[in-house]
């Protein structure tokens, strides 16, 4: 298990991003800003609320939340794949943690831990940017934020998992191409998922967007359900656990000293 010199890591992994932090941050804004308008508000005015299967709500306030969460899954997928894969490179910065005391324990917790505060920062302004144009429906948005994190961590611990068997990061593109677009295109983010073949329908359930796509989409919009949100919970945290776990047998063995 990581221990307090996880922190260590942690603040490594800090002091790197404030070279960062004024970029990323703007993007962070401006991203989920133009994104929801061009989308939510512009292509959304093509929309009829009625017939869409969005239950009677504007498109802006079904769109956003489930954007909220697709771009947590991204993030988590980014953050992970391509941070852990540079990181194992012979001049990445594993090569050099793993020869001070540090354990391979301490070396993902510290990791993970800087991944969910950068997926914490993301959220929020992707949050802030729903509230302040007026997508989300209900006070308990706020809680989407929580699952924003939760739902990057569900792909970010089995992403670094397997990042840190790479040699580098040319092949984590490729899940953006098999993972982050089928799951973009099927998971409710765009249109209701009751739209699709009933075959479909089924394998989207099974995913971990759109479990996080309806927690945080019924958070916004007021009609969550506390049998609802312990199922999305549940499927996310075991997802999350399960991926650290395997990450963290597999740590044990590319890091070892």
């Amino acid at each position: 298990m990581p221990t307090a010199l996880a922190l260590h890591e942690y603040r490594n992994w800090l002091t790197r991003y404030r070279r960062t932090w004024k970029g990323t941050l703007v993007i962070s804004v401006l991203n989920p800003l133009l994104f929801l308008i061009a989308v939510g508000l512009g292509i959304g005015q093509l929309v009829d609320p009625a017939t869409s299967g969005m239950g009677g709500v504007s498109y802006l306030a079904f769109f956003a939340p489930g954007m909220l969460a697709a771009a947590a899954m991204q993030n988590g997928i980014v953050e992970s794949g391509f941070g852990v894969s540079w990181a194992t490179r012979s001049d990445g910065s594993y090569t050099t943690a793993k020869a001070t005391p540090l354990e391979p324990a301490d070396i993902l917790g510290g990791h993970l831990l800087y991944m969910a505060s950068k997926l914490a920062l993301s959220a929020g302004c992707f949050l802030l940017v729903m509230i302040a144009i007026g997508a989300a429906q209900s006070p308990t948005v706020v809680l989407a934020l929580p699952a924003a994190v939760l739902l990057g961590l569900a792909f970010a611990t089995p992403t670094a998992a397997w990042a840190v068997t790479l040699s580098g990061p040319s092949k984590v593109g490729a899940a953006f191409k098999w993972v982050v677009m089928p799951l973009y295109l099927f998971s409710g983010t765009f249109f209701a998922v009751e739209l699709m073949p009933t075959w479909l329908q089924w394998l989207a359930y099974a995913t971990p967007l759109w479990h996080g796509v309806d927690l945080c989409r019924s958070l916004s919009l007021g009609t969550a359900t506390w049998a609802n949100s312990a199922i999305h919970l549940a499927y996310l945290v075991t997802l999350t656990v399960a991926g650290g776990l395997i990450a963290l047998r597999l740590y044990r063995r590319h890091l070892h000293p």
